[in-house]
Parts: C-alpha cells; sequence; structure tokens
C-alpha cells in the first residue's frame, strides 16, 4: 500500500480507517470462539418464528435459549441475531454429590416433591429431556463424579463448593441458596458411608412418593430383589425404580447395613443409630408396631395378649438370641429379658443390676403379739427363654411385672405370715418359714411363667434404731447370753469331773506302760540272755575245738620234740660217754702213769694251785711273817702242804679208798670199750 498517498490525503486515511473497524466489527458478529473448558449458551434473538410461547427453552427455532450448547472452538453465527452467553464446565469432584433444578419441563403434580427422572435421565441431552416429559422443579437423579457440559439456562446445578447456572432473575439466588442449605444440613454434598466399626444402622425417610394408609406408620420393604432390575432400587439409590417398586413416602422398614450409598438426600435423609445388641444371658423379645395382622397362636385359653409369628404386628413368638442385630427401633422395640437368674431385693436402699427392684422396700408386717416389723426379703427369679414373650405379653415389661404383681403378691404372702406368728416366733422360725414360703409361692410364680428359685428371708426391723423390736431383740440377746452362761458352767463342771476321771485314767495309763514297760524288758533280757548262752555255747564249742586241735597239736609237737630231744640226748649221752670213757681212759692211764689216783689228784691240785697263783700274784713265800702261838692259823700253802703230806701219810700206811666202782659204768665203759675198739 502507499502510504505517502495516504499521507497526501488525511481525510479519505480517516476513511479507510472506519471501514477496516466496521469490517472487524462486522467479522466479528460473524464469528464466535468458545475455549474447551467452556460451553457456549445460545440466546437467539431473532427469528421468524417468532418466540416461544411456552416454556424457557426454544426447541422449535424460536427465538429464546436454544437448546444446543457451543463446546470449544471457532463458530460461524449471523451477526445481531443471536447471543452467546459463554459458561463453565460442570465439575463434580471425587466422592461429592451435584444436585440438578430444572427451570423448565412439565410441571410437578401435587404430591410429588422431585421430578422424575424415569424417562428424562440426561442432562446433557435437553432436547431428549424435554421431549420424554422431563419435569421441572429439583430432580430426583444426581450428580456423581465427573465433568458435564450442561445447559445452564435449563439447569441449574448445586455443588458443595460451587453454585452452576445462567443467572436470569435476581430471586432465584435466594431459591437455590435454601435449597443447597437444605442439602448441606442433611450431610447430603457426601454420599451416606457406614464403617463396620460404628455398629450403627440407617433408618431412611422417604421425602417423596404417595404417603402410607391411615393407621401406618412405617413404609413396607419394596424393591429388594436384584433379580428384578425394574424395581430394584439399590437401597434407596434410585429414587425412581424405588416409587415404581411400590415405595411410600415416610420412614422406611428397611434400613441402611455397613457400606456407601449415593442417596439424594432431597428425596431420603438417613438416620443413624446404634445396632441392637442382645447380650449374653438375655433374650429381646420383638413388640413390632407394623407387619400385617397374624393369628394368635398363643391358644384359646390363653387370654392376656395375642402372640404373632415373626415380622407381623404384635408380640413375636420367637426372641432375638444374644447377637448384633440389624433392627429398625421406629418400625418395633427389643424389650431385654434376662434368662440367667436375677435377685429381686424388698430392701430399700439395694437394687439389683438389672434394675427391676429399685422401687420395692422392706414388707410391712403385723406379727400376732402387735409388733409391727419391716421384712428384708430376697427372691431368686428365673425365666424360660422360650417363655420370655409370653411374660412380655402379659406384663409388658419385666419391671411392671415386678411392681405390679410380684410385690403386691409377695407382701400380701408374708403379712399372712406375720399374723400368725409372735415376733420372736417370726424371728426363730426364719429357717422354717423361708423353706414353707419356697414351696408355696412357686407354684404362684409358675402361674405368670416363671420359675422360684429361692426366698431368702432377713432380720426383721423396726426401721428406726431403738425401737421395740431392737429392745425385745436385746432382751433376747440376753436372756439367750444368761441361758449359754448357765450352760456354760454346767460344761464346764462336767469337763471338771471327766478331767478327774481322764486324770486317773492318764496314771493308771503310765503304771501300765510301766509294767508293760518291765514285762517287756524281762522278755527282751530273757530272750538277750538265750541269746548270749547260745552265743557262749557256740563261742566255747569254737574255743574247745581250737584248744583240741591246740592240744593236738601241742602234743604231736611235744612228741616230735620229745623225740628230737630224746635222739639229741642219746647222741650227745653217747658222745660224752664216749668222750668221759675216752677220757676216763686217759685219766685212768695218766694215774696208773702217776702211780695211783692220789697222786693224780695231787698233780691236778697242784697245777691249778699254779695257776691260781700265777692270776692272782700272790707271793708264794711271804715277805713278812709273824708267828704266834695260835694252833688254829696258817697259811694256805701250809694248809696244802698239810693235805698233801696226810694223803701221802695214808697211802703209806696202807689206807684204800673205800668207794667201789659203779656197776652201770663199769658196764657202759665195757661197751664203750668195744664200740671203740671196733
Amino acid at each position: 500500500m502507499d502510504l505517502t498517498w495516504l499521507s497526501a490525503n488525511p481525510g479519505l486515511t480517516l476513511l479507510a480507517l472506519l471501514g477496516t473497524a466496521f469490517a472487524v466489527l462486522l467479522l466479528s458478529k460473524w464469528i464466535r470462539y468458545i475455549p474447551n473448558n467452556r460451553v457456549g449458551i445460545v440466546e437467539k434473538l431473532i427469528s421468524g418464528k417468532g418466540s416461544v410461547k411456552t416454556g424457557l427453552i426454544a426447541l422449535g427455532g424460536e427465538a429464546g435459549f436454544q437448546p444446543q450448547l457451543l463446546r470449544g472452538g471457532w463458530h460461524l453465527l449471523t451477526p445481531f441475531q443471536y447471543r452467546i452467553h459463554k459458561m463453565p464446565l460442570v465439575t463434580i469432584p471425587q466422592g461429592k454429590i451435584g444436585y440438578i433444578f430444572a427451570r423448565d419441563g412439565k410441571d410437578l403434580p401435587p404430591t410429588q416433591t422431585l421430578a422424575s427422572n424415569s424417562h428424562g435421565a440426561d442432562f446433557q441431552d435437553l432436547v431428549a429431556f424435554l421431549q420424554n416429559g422431563g419435569q421441572k422443579g429439583p430432580q430426583r437423579q444426581i450428580l456423581r463424579e465427573g465433568i458435564y457440559a450442561i445447559n445452564l439456562a435449563q439447569f441449574v446445578v448445586l455443588t458443595e463448593d460451587q453454585l452452576y447456572y445462567l443467572p436470569l432473575d435476581k430471586s432465584e439466588l435466594e431459591t437455590f441458596q435454601k435449597m443447597s442449605a437444605i442439602i448441606a444440613e442433611r450431610a447430603g454434598w457426601r454420599p451416606v458411608i457406614i464403617r463396620g466399626a460404628d455398629d450403627a444402622v440407617g433408618i431412611v425417610t422417604v421425602h417423596d412418593g404417595p404417603s402410607l394408609q391411615s393407621g401406618e406408620i412405617i413404609a413396607s420393604t419394596v424393591g429388594e430383589d436384584p433379580q428384578k432390575a425394574s424395581t430394584y432400587h439399590n437401597n434407596f439409590q434410585d429414587a425412581d425404580k424405588f416409587l415404581v417398586a411400590g415405595g411410600q413416602r415416610g420412614r422406611q422398614y428397611q434400613v441402611l447395613v455397613e457400606g456407601t450409598y449415593y442417596i439424594n438426600r432431597l428425596f431420603a435423609t438417613v438416620e443413624m443409630i446404634p445396632k441392637t445388641v442382645v447380650e449374653v444371658g438375655t433374650v429381646g423379645v420383638v413388640v413390632s408396631y407394623t407387619g400385617a395382622i397374624g393369628a394368635d397362636i398363643s391358644g384359646q385359653e390363653y387370654r392376656h395378649g395375642e402372640l404373632v409369628t415373626n415380622g407381623q404386628r404384635g408380640v413375636w413368638s420367637d426372641p432375638l438370641l444374644p447377637g448384633k442385630y440389624a433392627f429398625n427401633t421406629y418400625a418395633g422395640k427389643v424389650l431385654m429379658v434376662p434368662t440367667t437368674n436375677f435377685i429381686l431385693k424388698w430392701t430399700k436402699g439395694e437394687v439389683g443390676s438389672h434394675k427391676f427392684d429399685e422401687n420395692l422396700s422392706e414388707v410391712s408386717l403385723i406379727t400376732k403379739d402387735a409388733f409391727e416389723p419391716n421384712l428384708p426379703l430376697s427372691v431368686v427369679v428365673h425365666i424360660d427363654y422360650r417363655k420370655a414373650p409370653l411374660v412380655i405379653q402379659r406384663f409388658g415389661d419385666i419391671k411392671k411385672l415386678v411392681e405390679q404383681t410380684l410385690d403386691p403378691m409377695v407382701s400380701a404372702y408374708f403379712k399372712n405370715v406375720g399374723q400368725t406368728r409372735t415376733l420372736i416366733q417370726l424371728i426363730q422360725d426364719r429357717s422354717a418359714i423361708q423353706e414353707l414360703s419356697g414351696v408355696q409361692m412357686k407354684e404362684k410364680f409358675t402361674q405368670y411363667n416363671l420359675e422360684l428359685q429361692e426366698v431368702l428371708i432377713g432380720t426383721p426391723t423396726s426401721g428406726a434404731p431403738g425401737g421395740q423390736i431392737e429392745q425385745i431383740l436385746v432382751q433376747l440377746r440376753s436372756r439367750q447370753i444368761a441361758n449359754e452362761q448357765v450352760e456354760t458352767y454346767s460344761r464346764q463342771e462336767n469337763a471338771a469331773v471327766k478331767e478327774r476321771e481322764l486324770r486317773e485314767a492318764e496314771a493308771k495309763a503310765k503304771q501300765q506302760t510301766m509294767l508293760t514297760e518291765s514285762a517287756i524288758s524281762i522278755e527282751v533280757q530273757s530272750n538277750q540272755g538265750k541269746a548270749d548262752y547260745a552265743k557262749a555255747q557256740q563261742q566255747a564249742a569254737q574255743i574247745q575245738t581250737l584248744a583240741g586241735a591246740e592240744a593236738e597239736k601241742v602234743r604231736l609237737m611235744g612228741e616230735g620234740e620229745a623225740k628230737r630231744i630224746k635222739v639229741m640226748a642219746e647222741a650227745q649221752a653217747e658222745q660224752a660217754a664216749r668222750v668221759g670213757i675216752a677220757q676216763a681212759m686217759a685219766i685212768e692211764e695218766q694215774v696208773r702213769a702217776y702211780g695211783g689216783p692220789q697222786f693224780q689228784l695231787v698233780q691236778q691240785v697242784m697245777n691249778r694251785f699254779a695257776e691260781a697263783i700265777e692270776k692272782s700274784q700272790v707271793d708264794v713265800v711271804p715277805k713278812i711273817h709273824m708267828g704266834g702261838g695260835d694252833k688254829g692259823g696258817g697259811s694256805l700253802i701250809e694248809s696244802l702242804l698239810g693235805l698233801l703230806l696226810s694223803e701221802k701219810a695214808g697211802q703209806l700206811a696202807g689206807v684204800v679208798p673205800t668207794t667201789a666202782p659203779n656197776a652201770e659204768a663199769e658196764a657202759l665203759k665195757a661197751a664203750l670199750r668195744q664200740n671203740l675198739t671196733k
């Protein structure tokens, strides 16, 4: 383009710029851009078919909001004929719920709370929704997690974090805010979650559908068969199928157990209640408020109420055994009946664990002697679990049974007993009265389907400390103490007599013990003596045997020794004899050589004398010799010489020795000489 020409003609330049701007403006009216994260709601401003006669959405091309949406991209539209409203896509976060409000559609009937979606369930196809009979107002169907391209001129989407809609009127905002507040109050932005640890059940109350019949308080269970897809509402998550199945408005008999449920809170609310727990030792008798009216199975003779089979209205014949139950407590009541023994105490201030006796107190009596004691007592009762429904059917609950029947019956019985006995008899005969009352009252308890186990009677009291009854009891105790003392003294006296007898018996026993011990000692010593005697005999026999053996040994040894000595003696004698004979023969020869035995003797004496003088070194001739007139004295030499001279004198005088030779010696000599000569 030649800009110099434009600069030379400024008027033409301005005109060109204005034309360009107009062309751009005209082009922008033809071409529209929609981002991919948004949708375009088309509002037709000019149409040859005129405006919409009824409703809000122009299904036939009339002027008004068009049902089709413009998605992301460029779109060619006739200028000045359409207005485009760019709106965001509807986003439902994970684990959240979105609610739909339709501005256009069929009007709701007076009995309907929410719009049905049985035919118009696709909110992204507005044409199908309206043509299939979609209804205006809050819808029964909800939006789950995801992103939706919805025409926000027709539908208003309510979420916890945002309100998706195309504003048309300021008053609408208040309506949608109230609707959001109701949903938030019912915790409707999230699904119903029942955890196993909660031990809870969900009670469902439906706010749409036909009302209950007159006299009904609980809607019956419908649409619970998964095999019937057309009516199975899957625990109220499909509202239209629930109503098709015949569901009714109001509190439902069916309950929700553990799980997650996406329920439209505008259609139904859920209340959490704890599970019914029947503890061990009890049974639960069900009184149902709903169900079909059944036949009485308690029998024609039983006129205390009707007993029906389980599931029917009335008292169920089969109680709930110990366990946990998802029981709808709005549809009935479960009365716990103990099946273990329980104690009823007629004692003020004392209450059993079941608290059936919290309003009971001591029985007031009037005795035969006009005393008015209060009698505390306890009754042990058992209820057969099979008869528990009969008890509930007859009395309503156990506490009413105790207060309205057992208390008057037991009190009247013991009042009658008290009038027949004095106070002292009442105290002293307690055990007999207790045993008799247990027998007589057992039959009465059986009439009420109860089993009486035991009756326990306490000590009568006057109700206040220091009363007349306590004084009588003190006197009785004093009297009893005196009687006991008398009995004690009597027993002590008897004990003393018995003790003396015991001492005497003990003394005799001691002497008897000594006698017995001495007799035993004598017998023991006798036995010991016999044993010693036998032992001595054995030892004597042993010694005798040993002595005999030793004597024989000694004898044999003596004989041997004697023989030895004899042989040795004979040998020595023979030797000595031989030596002696030899010596004798030698001496004889010597004697013969000396001239005779006298000379031999003198010779030997002189030899011995010489040897003695030599050994003693005695002087032969004394150095000093003093003589005297004493004739008796003399020296040894003189004596020896005198002997020799006398002997010699005898020989000279012819004196021969008179000793004759021994014959045996001579014989022996002869034998020896004979042996020597051999």
